[in-house]
């Protein structure tokens, strides 16, 4: 049973979660917008959000390796401190009207966002083998929050000042800041703080390459690569089929719902039927949300696809980190979540740069039918992980 100090401890990290995803929500919504007002040409709008996903992939590595050194409160509350950072150089670039400036802003939100992701794994950290899927869920799930605020902030703030959108990014950088105070309370274990001897590690090929480790990756992958190229391309869609701004700023607001609401229970659902069956779920969401295009492109059909959306990815995400924690022992965490979110976040950013090109190829229904071969590998790897592990199970039982 987890004590008052965990859940004190899981609630501080729930909390940033709320404000990170509220800033990376922020960005989503008018990152483009921004953009598109200062660009010289309309494909490079989107350069803005791409610039978000190039920061976190190219920080995920260094800021794990970096925290193993000096302790996850530190490494969270600098993150944080970028994040803030990150919104100041953005209004200035929008301010100056530089798509560079700009783009070097949400690269700084995007190194927060690196940050960020390992928020997760401090929760399990902080919490013991029965409460550990529950805390991940928990921390995940502080993101309902952003699915109002995210998109509320980036419109209010939109005609706040002049140029447009500076005052957006001006509240991101005070959402940033009340975060890095949140995070001074954090309180990591002590046992978990110090640093394990690395000759307790083993190479790192030889962490990777656990088929549990690659199944978790790649259903974590598949789950965000798949997520952000259909989001990212939604509000485009829905524009291109005569849906207004804030038709498309509604599907978008129940997106992010889907994809943390079911925070509360998945760790549950997880703990009771099995981390496999909740990730082969996931799969099944994600064609439930292909099928869903089908059927037209009214608001209820972009709605209902991008809904089964956010619930797949839930179940993708949480329990591929779920697995993922059972592959190291403490002296090999950092690379491993390391590698983890840098693949996970490199496949992001390939898709958001994707989404936009792929839209205009093949149009909206056809783009999530190329989904589907995705998906098939995807539930393949997975069924194969769940006959490999129960008969590990029963060689070790004999």
């Amino acid at each position: 049973m987890a004590d008052r100090n965990t859940h004190r401890q899981v609630i501080i990290l729930a909390s940033a979660q709320a404000l990170f995803q509220t800033a990376s929500v922020l960005v989503m919504t008018v990152g483009g917008l921004a953009g598109g007002q200062i660009a010289s040409s309309p494909e490079y709008a989107t350069l803005p959000i791409a610039a978000m996903f190039l920061g976190t992939a190219a920080a995920t590595f260094p800021a794990s390796i970096w925290m193993s050194k000096v302790g996850r409160r530190v490494g969270f509350v600098a993150g944080a401190l970028a994040g803030a950072a990150g919104g100041l150089v953005a209004a200035l670039g929008i301010w100056h009207s530089s798509l560079l400036i700009l783009c070097m802003g949400t690269f700084l939100v995007g190194a927060y966002q690196a940050f960020a992701q390992f928020y997760r794994f401090a929760a399990s950290e902080v919490a013991d083998d029965a409460f550990r899927p529950r805390a991940i869920s928990l921390v995940l799930g502080g993101g309902i929050v952003a699915a109002l605020a995210g998109p509320m902030l980036g419109r209010f703030g939109g005609p706040l000042l002049e140029p447009l959108y500076v005052g957006s990014f001006l509240l991101l950088a005070v959402v940033s800041l009340v975060s890095a105070s949140v995070l001074l309370g954090l309180r990591m274990p002590q046992s978990r703080l110090s640093i394990p001897k690395q000759g307790d590690a083993r190479p790192w090929r030889k962490i990777v390459s656990q088929p549990a480790y690659l199944v978790a990756l790649f259903g974590a992958a598949t789950g965000y690569g798949i997520m952000i190229l259909a989001m990212t391309a939604t509000p485009i869609a829905m524009v291109h089929h005569n849906h207004g701004l804030a038709a498309a700023a509604t599907v978008i607001q129940l997106h992010v719902l889907g994809m943390f609401l079911p925070s509360f229970f998945t760790g549950s659902l997880i703990a009771r039927f099995g981390v496999v069956r909740i990730m082969f779920a996931g799969i099944g969401l994600f064609a439930a949300h292909v099928v869903m295009t089908l059927t037209g492109t009214a608001f209820g059909s972009f709605a209902g696809a991008l809904v089964f959306l956010g619930i797949g990815w839930n179940f993708l995400y949480i329990g591929g980190t779920t697995l993922l924690t059972s592959t190291y022992n403490p002296a090999e965490k950092a690379r491993a979540q390391a590698t983890n979110d840098m693949t996970i976040f490199a496949v992001g950013l390939a898709c958001s740069l994707g989404a936009g090109a792929l839209l205009q190829s093949f149009g909206w229904q056809t783009l999530n039918l190329l989904l589907l071969p995705w998906l098939a590998v995807a539930a393949v790897a997975i069924a194969w992980f769940g006959v490999h592990r129960q008969r590990s199970v029963a060689a070790v039982t004999k």
